[in-house]
Order: C-alpha cells, then structure tokens, then sequence
C-alpha cells in the first residue's frame, strides 16, 4: 500500500467569496484555469452535478495531447463557504476541501486541503503544478 499524506494550499484572491465559488464550480469558468500551466480542460470534458452525491470529472490535455482525468464525488456544498469532494479512485480516496474565507476588503483566502495524498501527488513537482493553476486562476479573476 502507497504512504499517503496531507497537503494544503493558501491562496489569497482578489474576489468575493461567491465569484470564487462559482469559479470552482461552473464549468464555463473552470475551463479556463484548470489544471497547470501547458494543459487545456476543454469545456466538453468537464461535467459538474454540484449536490451531494454528484459527479465532479476534468479531463486536461497536455501539451503533447495526452489526457488525465479527474473523476470526484462531491461530498458538501456549502456556498460560498465551502466545498469538498473525493477522489475515490485515487489510493485511499483522496479528499479536497476548499474553503473560502472573506477578509471584509474585497479580498477572500481560500484555502485547499488535501487529505490521503498519495505520495506522486505530494511530490515537488506535482506541488509546483499545483501552484500553477493557482496562478491561473488569479490570471483568469482578473479578466472578470
């Protein structure tokens, strides 16, 4: 059996709390920020059955045309406070919790922990993409 850990991101954005969630739940938003830097999600591989219970699936595209899909069960949906989903075809089933917090100045820190990480997942490299599509994200927020 693969070691399985924790991992959690902060990202400060400058954006309410509401347009933050609806970013990470909207396919027509999330088509333009997931995954890292190089890859595409096209719009017609992300399905979004926001309920408990529904399904939460990407597919990205790499810059040499191969593709990694994410296929997530929803387990709350708290907007815009809150939203956690499982992957549990990932080793230990891996779990994601965002949380977005307001900070009263038009700026909201969401937070994105990780819980039976596997340990490919936990690697620098891995992290560093990650990060990246963070980056993204704060790029497509300002095109709103």
């Amino acid at each position: 059996m693969t070691e399985v850990g924790e991992l959690t991101f902060s990202r400060i954005h400058q954006a309410a709390p509401a347009l933050l969630f609806d970013c990470m739940t909207r396919p027509e938003h999330l088509t333009h920020f997931w995954g890292p830097t190089g890859t595409t999600t096209p719009l017609d591989g992300i399905v979004v059955e926001l309920r408990p219970g529904g399904r939460f699936e990407t597919t990205i595209v790499g810059a040499d045309g191969g593709t990694h899909t994410m296929r997530a069960v929803y387990a709350e949906i708290d907007r815009p406070h809150r939203l956690v989903w499982v992957e549990p075809g990932v080793e230990g089933g891996m779990r994601t919790e965002v949380t977005f917090h307001d900070l009263g100045d038009g700026r909201t820190e969401v937070i994105t922990h990780q819980t039976n990480v596997p340990e490919a997942f936990r690697r620098a490299e891995a992290r560093a993409g990650f990060a990246t599509s963070l980056d993204r994200f704060d790029a497509y927020l300002t095109t709103l």
